[in-house]
């Protein structure tokens, strides 16, 4: 069926940001160059050095070296598109290229929420039961979970994607979005999407809301154990090392959930939204996460110090 459909429907068009003026989208252009170069140095470097120095293979930063190669991959897999459409006005995408990359962008997207869930667990381990971690967080538990989690999002996104483009798309070929995003492409199927509608409900609930719930209760007892701790210096040290963790998963969570749980949403907000999570936090997330981290900090100056561009030297103060 897919082959039918892709002699059917040889490619869409991906509006992107086509109504903007001229000279917005020469703006936007090197803006998200700008951002996706940001992201990559970023990313690269913290899980270089996440990977060469072994004072840092912790539980902890091994999850974080696998947030860092995530969120490579998620911008890579829209951005590069996007900057197409921008600059040369080709807004075309063919059949397989539209269906390879929603599945990388839910992919790595789902995986994120997975994996925020995970690290959310273990400062939970962390705070609440620091004697018995290094038995629950074993480094072998750890990569464990890691594939495990890897494999679930693999098999649940490819039979997602898999039975979104074996519908018939006899509708206009135009996506309006930059990129091929789920509702976007359901649109533009002339056949009911209840059942698919289920499977998506079902993978939401599977690799968004359980990761949320995670997070919810592992904060629950992470605050209410702090809270008890008669040490204030200890608590301030529990907090901080929850903070990051805490503001990546508010960027993360809160505008995903607004680009998807809006019932009534218009394009331009979808647009707006989904800008925010392609584009914007990725390059934030290795400064909230690792390179404010005294530990990541005392690494890179100790195999890069001086080496470091003064403008990364000043990130990282």
């Amino acid at each position: 069926m897919v082959l039918e459909n892709q002699t059917l429907v040889p490619g869409f068009i991906l509006l992107g940001f086509s109504d903007l003026s001229p000279e917005l989208q020469e703006f936007l252009s090197m803006l998200l160059f700008l951002l996706y170069i940001l992201t990559l140095m970023g990313n690269l470097l913290v899980f270089t050095i996440l990977t060469v120095d072994l004072s840092l293979h912790t539980p902890m930063y091994f999850f974080l070296r696998n947030l860092s190669f995530l969120e490579t991959g998620f911008t890579t897999a829209t951005t590069p598109k996007t900057l197409v459409n921008l600059m040369t006005e080709d807004r075309d995408i063919s059949f397989m290229g539209c269906a390879l990359q929603m599945y990388f962008v839910f992919l790595f997207g789902a995986e994120e929420c997975v994996l925020l869930g995970i690290m959310a667990y273990d400062r939970y381990v962390a705070i609440c039961n620091p004697l018995r971690y290094s038995i629950v967080m074993s480094n072998k538990r750890c990569v464990h979970i890691a594939v495990g989690s890897w494999i679930m999002c693999i098999v649940l996104q490819f039979g997602q994607i898999m039975y979104i483009f074996s519908l018939p798309f006899c509708r206009s070929k135009v996506i309006h979005h930059f990129f091929c995003d789920i509702p976007a492409i359901l649109r533009l199927s002339c056949t009911d999407t209840y059942f698919n509608d289920v499977f998506r409900l079902t993978i939401t609930v599977l690799l968004i809301l359980v990761p949320f719930l995670i997070i919810l209760s592992s904060y629950i007892y992470i605050i209410s154990t702090v809270l008890r701790m008669n040490s204030r210096e200890g608590r301030n040290k529990a907090f901080s090392t929850c903070a990051s963790h805490l503001t990546v998963v508010i960027l993360f969570y809160g505008t995903a959930l607004l680009a998807y749980l809006q019932s009534h949403a218009s394009t331009v907000d979808d647009r707006i939204f989904a800008m925010f999570y392609c584009f914007i936090i990725p390059p934030l997330n290795p400064l909230i996460y690792s390179l404010k981290s005294k530990e990541v900090k005392g690494a890179l100056r100790k195999k890069i110090g001086g080496k470091m561009p003064f403008f990364l030297q000043a990130l990282i103060l």
